[in-house]
């Protein structure tokens, strides 16, 4: 029997977890292809034959997503498989209502038959939606744990986007680890603060290598998810952010709505900064879409250090990038400090972005005024810093969760912001977290 031959959508990340799990050594498929979308400049590239296993001597091409009708055509594809995140379930189904006029078959993978179980308690933390506070409650657990007196190894959803040989397994426990990995500031934006609270974070591109070795050290594993993805491993205790400050997301992107469904606990988080009539609306949604899950609100809680060099000055606000991109956001913690703090303007960088950064301003005009921090290569670096210092302001408010200070060299003071997990009836995340680790 001919082996099916497959295109794989994806974006360096869900795309090469679903291959491990359901294509690497299956002799009744043959995956011709992955495509790339949302990361800049993760085309051109080989998924290594080290990686893709013994049938594929030669690894298999990642091509832009741009080029899938000519790869279907070129290859006689039967079976197209989607696997990427954070995309509106009508984005999915249009894309779907193409390829299926092509001629293939399009398919989504399933949540739970690519998880892969662990011989540690886990807990999984995942979202409806990028942006909403899955690395701050990832945090508020692991201090949960570490109180407890566990030892905690936080693994992070997959950023590959150099040498994927090299990258197949990385263990971060400092920042030196950070520079010798060359690390983009959206893999520092997520490492960082595990290792600032005195945790190792492993992340890569062989989940189940990972799993093994993090249960070498660790007491509990902390699944730290990407996007809105479900998780790759099976969770203990599944916890799932909701956001209302785009309520109906819940229900309306994919795989998010998944997360929704499937949690333990739903965390309706930002309270504190929404509207009280989304905040109800996306209660009542999380209550109709899982009955069975316990549901709790909790704010975010945004201090600025140094704040008088916020008030009354003009302000450029950097934030986290995907949030802003295809987070689909126009603010984030950043905003809400500047405005805060008293900022007499928040000044408009997009007359004075160059660049790569220009470029995702005319991609994602939501951004609106604010910088967002992209910088997944060299020149995304530099582009990044020239914008910054090209805007007349007097303060930078850095909303992203990494000292840019470290990365950019800054022509203006900067003010640091962090956000932190509040619940608002204290104890409920203890009390599940302790259910199923013990102690």
């Amino acid at each position: 029997m001919a082996r099916r031959r497959v295109v794989i959508m994806g974006a360096a990340g869900r795309d090469f977890h679903n291959f491990n799990c359901l294509f690497r050594d299956n002799e009744d498929y043959e995956v011709v292809a992955f495509t790339a979308t949302q990361i800049p400049d993760i085309e051109g590239r080989t998924y290594p034959a080290s990686l893709a296993g013994s049938l594929y001597p030669k690894g298999i091409p990642i091509r832009a997503e741009q080029e899938l009708q000519q790869i279907v055509t070129d290859n006689d594809v039967d079976e197209v498989w989607f696997s990427y995140s954070d995309v509106a379930h009508t984005y999915v189904m249009n894309i779907a209502s193409r390829v299926i006029g092509w001629g293939p078959h399009f398919g989504v993978c399933s949540a739970v038959k690519t998880m892969i179980p662990s011989s540690k308690p886990l807990i999984a933390i995942t979202a409806v939606r990028t942006g909403v506070g899955k690395s701050q409650t990832t945090r508020y657990v692991s201090r949960i744990l570490k109180a407890m007196g566990k030892k905690v190894v936080a693994i992070r959803h997959p950023m590959p986007y150099g040498d994927l040989e090299k990258q197949a397994c990385q263990r971060f426990e400092t920042y030196e680890d950070l520079d010798r990995h060359q690390c983009t500031i959206e893999e520092r934006e997520e490492y960082e603060p595990h290792i600032d609270n005195g945790f190792v974070v492993y992340a890569g591109v062989d989940y189940e290598r990972i799993l093994h070795e993090a249960e070498k050290e660790a007491d509990v594993i902390l699944w730290d998810g990407g996007n809105n993805d479900t998780p790759f491993y099976k969770p203990d205790l599944y916890i799932t952010l909701v956001d209302p400050h785009r309520p109906g997301h819940e229900l309306t992107y994919y795989p998010g709505e998944t997360n929704l469904h499937m949690a333990n606990l739903l965390i309706v988080n930002k309270v504190d900064t929404a509207d009280p009539v989304k905040v109800e609306q996306v209660l009542d949604n999380c209550r109709s879409g899982n009955p069975t899950a316990r549901i709790i609100k909790t704010r975010s809680v945004i201090r600025v250090e140094q704040p008088e060099l916020i008030a009354g000055k003009r302000a450029v606000v950097v934030e986290d990038g995907p949030t802003l991109t295809h987070g689909g956001m126009a603010y984030g913690a950043g905003w809400f400090a500047a405005r805060q703090a008293g900022a007499a303007e928040i000044v408009d960088a997009r007359p004075y972005a160059v660049g790569t950064i220009a470029e995702t301003y005319v991609k994602y005009p939501n951004a609106g005024k604010i910088v967002p921090a992209m910088g997944y290569g060299d020149e995304q670096i530099r582009d990044l810093e020239a914008t910054i210092n090209a805007t007349p302001a007097d303060v930078v408010v850095e909303g992203t969760p990494i000292e840019l200070r470290r990365i950019l060299s800054v022509n203006k003071p900067i003010a640091t912001v962090t956000y932190e997990l509040a619940e608002i009836e204290p104890g409920v995340i203890e009390e599940m977290v302790r259910a199923v680790v013990g102690g």
